[in-house]
Formats: C-alpha cells, structure tokens, sequence
C-alpha cells in the first residue's frame, strides 16, 4: 500500500540530500578510526562508561554525541537525507520501520553471520522481531523494557490475599477491596496516558489488532472487552481518573494510597530509593492473565547507518554491546534490562526477586505493532480512550470511531 509519509520522507530526502550534496561527512573525511555514535537520553550520558572499555580492547576511539529524545526523529531525518551522520545509531524499537523502509539502516545479515554474539537465538524473541524486516537483519537488540504489576505485599495480605492477582477477575477484585479500605483509597492506578495499555489488554484477551488483511478490528469483541474491562477500574473507583500530582512515596508508600500500579524496570531503582519504609513489603509478579498474560515489548536497538564509511568497526562496536558481560554491566549503570538470554543467568538477575520477575515476563512479550503508523494509531487510542473512562461515551460507540481513525490513518 503506497503511503502518504513514505512518499513525504521520500521527498524531504532528495531535496535536502541535494542541498547537502557538498558537504560530505566530515567525521568521517577527518579520522576513519573514530567510531561516531548517536546516543539518545540518559542512554548517551551512561554510554562512555562502557565505550571506555571497548577502546581498550579493541584501540578504536567511539565519540559519543548525545541526542534528545524530543529532537533525535528530525536530527535523524536530517542524516539520512544528507547521507551524512554516524557510524552507530540507537534506534527506539517504534522507529524500526520507518527507518528500515527509507533504507537508511545498513542490512547487519552478514555481520549476523560474522559474529557469533549477533546470533537472533542469543536474545529474547520479542526484541528480535522488532530487528528483522523481509528477512533481512536491520538491528542488534540493546536493551529491553516490558511491564509487570508492583505491589504491597502487606497491604494484599491484611486484604486476604496472600500471592498477586493471576487472572483478570483477580485483579478486579483486589482492587475494588482494597479501594474500600477508606476516603483517597484506591486499589491500582491505571495509567490512561500510557499508550501500549490498551493494546496489551487487548491482545490478553485474544484480540489480534489486525486481521490477516492488515485490516485493524479494534471496534471486535476481544478488543471491546479488553477496554471495558480498563474502563471498568475508573468508573467503580478502583482507580483514579485524574494524575494525583504525587509522586511514587506518597503513593506507593505509608498506608499504599495506591497498592498496585503497572510499570517498568526503572520503578524498582525509584522505589527503592524513595519509599524506603516499605522494604521488604513490596514485591513485583507477572501480569494477570486473560486467555493469556501477554506484556509490551520495547527498549531500544543499535543499528549501522547505511552511509557510514566505517562499517567494520562499527560492527566490532554491536559485537561488544552484545556481549552478556557488557549488557550486565549496562544493566547496573541504567536499570535496563538486558535482551539477551544469557545475561539473565547470572545471580544479579536471577537471584534479584524484583528483576527475576521482569526476566520471566519477558518470556511472554511482544512489541507494539511494528507499522510506521504506529504512533499516530496510539495517539488515537488514547484521544478515544479518554473519552470513554472521563467522558461516558459508550465503549462500542468509541471504538467503532477508534477503528474508522485507524483506517483513514493507514490509507495515507
């Protein structure tokens, strides 16, 4: 299907690829030895630490340039028009298709073949489809965040439970008693802002997103349901409709306003290092399950850029970051997660009960739709969403107009 943005990027390409035609890369025409490497967010203040390391074995320098989030879709556009930028891009996992498609990512099969630590069957399932495009190689997976529940162990168990919600019913029930407990006392937070929630829900509950035709099918029965089901924690009070304004130790801590929240890897360094009259009274557990437990997938990638005319060395660089040594160690600086296998093995992961648990959701995680429209689809979503919990708007109403957005964003 011929569409509206790749033939936009397309055009943006040629007409600035002319106007930058004689300016070359200048990285590259000053010193072929140094590695350059765009790094996004904290990701590019931790990175040094590492590329310390792999300067010494290897006698190849790595200059690492910092990029914001917020500014790093157009810098990255801007390269590939000039065909002028760093050897080494990180690449948000929703990125992978628009970048694969505007041919600006170097095919990494060879190098696949070259390097044993490149090996798709050394990394989790999940980060590997969001590298692997008309089975062809486009990136080595970096590291990985999935979602799991954190909870009061202590606040559960003076409820009368004694282990976390395992299914849908569960949770619904925790949560509505522990809501009754008093005023300002919720039973989870439910995050209405966040974007994948709707679509994990979905697929725990057997929706496919989109048929066999590519054809999305979210106004459908396990779609429908997934989103009443969401809705129903705001409209009988087990969640709050509206941000608080608190953070996690107000929340999370003390008598737990708020016992149960879903979140990532990151909340277990914040929850420890804030709510610290909570130790030992909190714990993390996979997700409950519908038909089954199905968490998101994302993290970041790191890719070659196809103009780079430092290819091998930049290749030696995804050998090094991929080593399960490195990923622990890169695990230690930023509390990401490792995608690969091995790395899981050892005792700081599978021995730690907060992130054994992230490990083993892992195992049952997939990316958001690898489509370039994802993001404008999950903007939607959302727009719909509140609608539904905030406005009263029927849940099928909603979603058969959800479903329509999605056609008219896909036939752009």
């Amino acid at each position: 299907m011929k569409k509206k943005w790749s033939l936009l990027l397309l055009t943006f390409v040629i007409v600035l690829g002319t106007a930058l035609a004689g300016c070359g890369n200048s990285d590259d025409a000053a010193d072929t030895k140094v590695l350059n490497v765009w790094a996004m967010g904290d990701e590019a203040k931790q990175l040094p630490t590492l590329a310390k390391d792999f300067e010494k074995d290897t006698g190849i320098k790595v200059k690492i340039q910092a990029i914001p989030w917020a500014n790093a879709h157009d810098k990255l556009l801007t390269a590939v028009a000039s065909k002028s930028g760093p050897d080494v891009i990180q690449m948000g996992t929703t990125w992978m298709p628009e970048f694969v498609a505007a041919e600006a990512l170097e095919d990494l099969s060879s190098y696949v073949e070259k390097y044993p630590e490149l090996d798709p069957k050394n990394f989790y399932d999940g980060s590997i489809k969001t590298t692997q495009f008309n089975d062809k190689t486009y990136a080595i997976p970096w590291y990985a965040d999935t979602r799991v529940l954190f909870y009061r162990t202590d606040v559960l168990k003076k409820a009368g439970y004694d282990h976390a919600p395992k299914t849908w019913d569960e949770l619904s029930e925790v949560a509505q008693k522990l809501a009754k407990r008093g005023d300002n006392m919720y039973g989870i937070n439910i995050d209405g802002k966040e974007q994948s929630l709707g679509f994990l829900f979905g697929r725990q509950n057997d929706s496919p997103l989109f048929d066999d035709a590519n054809k999305p099918v979210f106004n459908k029965k396990p779609f429908v349901d997934a989103v009443s089901y969401l809705n129903s924690f705001f409209q009988n009070g087990s969640a709050p409709k509206d941000d608080l304004g608190l953070d996690v130790s107000q929340t999370f801590g003390g008598d737990a306003m708020i016992p149960m929240f879903i979140s990532g890897p990151w909340m277990v360094k914040s929850v420890k290092d804030t709510v610290q009259d909570i130790d030992g009274k909190w714990a993390t557990a996979v997700l409950p399950a519908k038909d089954n437990n199905l968490s998101s997938l994302g993290g970041a990638n790191l890719t070659i850029f196809k103009h780079s005319k430092n290819k091998g060395d930049a290749g030696k660089f995804l050998q090094y970051m991929s080593k399960p040594e490195t990923q622990l160690k890169w695990m230690k600086l930023t509390n990401s997660l490792p995608t690969g296998k091995e790395a899981w093995n050892d005792p700081t992961l599978k021995d730690d009960q907060f992130y054994k648990v992230f490990g083993e959701q892992m195992n049952n995680a997939e990316p958001m739709p690898l489509i370039p429209e994802f993001e404008e689809i999950a903007q939607s979503y959302l727009k719909n969403f509140e609608q539904i919990y905030r406005g009263g708007a029927a849940v099928q109403d909603q979603m058969n107009t959800f479903n329509d957005e999605v056609k008219t964003i896909l036939k752009q």
